[in-house]
């Protein structure tokens, strides 16, 4: 057998790792304190709110001309 070999998935394999995976994931969300989740919030908003102020208006005015010349049209 091969180094690569055994590490190689196998079926049985991939679905014990997708349990340790899970079981990993769940056991850091217990484990996190409150502090943590604030400070993943406020990062997540502070990542959020320029997008929602600034990128999604600009999309919104490129986007909805070209869909009023294409209703128009069709008309």
């Amino acid at each position: 057998m091969t180094d690569r070999e055994q590490y190689a998935l196998s079926p049985a394999s991939a679905a014990q790792f997708c349990r340790f995976w899970t079981d990993h994931v769940d056991s850091l969300e217990r484990h996190l304190s409150t502090d943590w989740w604030v400070l993943l919030a406020v990062t997540v908003l502070l990542i959020a709110y320029p997008i929602a102020q600034f990128v999604f208006p600009a999309v919104l005015r490129c986007i909805v001309p070209n869909l009023v010349r294409i209703v128009v049209n069709l008309i």
